[in-house]
């Protein structure tokens, strides 16, 4: 997974660097890496890891902005 996720985010120019700003419940606002986004989702069981390279896939291929897809990412870790 970790190996796919590398690869998307060179092939979109993303920088593992960014930062997502998110609000949590508890906490307020969270700046969250995006390397720590691709390590949560390169941790989870593998039927997460299926779904979400999944829905990577489709929102690549519909050319859609997959950093929505991290920042939904980003708002489960801050809860």
């Amino acid at each position: 997974m970790r190996n796919y996720l590398n690869t998307l985010l060179n092939e979109k120019g993303l920088d593992l660097e960014t930062t997502i700003e998110v609000e949590g419940q508890e906490w307020g606002t969270n700046f969250i890496p995006l390397q720590s986004v691709v390590d949560f989702l390169s941790e989870c069981d593998d039927s997460t890891q299926e779904k979400a390279k999944s829905n990577l896939i489709k929102i690549d291929f519909h050319n859609g902005d997959i950093m929505h897809f991290f920042t939904y990412i980003a708002k489960f870790i801050a809860k």
